[in-house]
């Protein structure tokens, strides 16, 4: 399992739901996240194969931006 850790400019409710059906349909991710109350939108991506660019283009699909900040790899911390 490997997380992946994104900046991202998605910093409400109403933006997060515009982008969720984008994250949920993406088949290599297991799970994600997101935390508004952090300064910098952190989205947290967990899953199988992950490809950062690929995740960045569907956040960017949805109308946001999404820049990566960190990646875990298998036996790292649940999201």
């Amino acid at each position: 399992m490997e997380i992946i850790k994104f900046k991202t400019n998605i910093d409400n409710e109403e933006s997060l739901s515009r982008v969720a059906p984008y994250l949920d349909k993406e088949e290599s991710i297991s799970r994600w996240k997101l935390d508004t109350g952090s300064i910098e939108n952190i989205l947290s991506v967990s899953g199988t194969d992950l490809d950062p660019q690929r995740i960045e283009n569907v956040v960017k699909q949805a109308g946001f931006k999404a820049e990566i900040i960190r990646v875990i790899g298998i036996g790292g911390k649940d999201l």
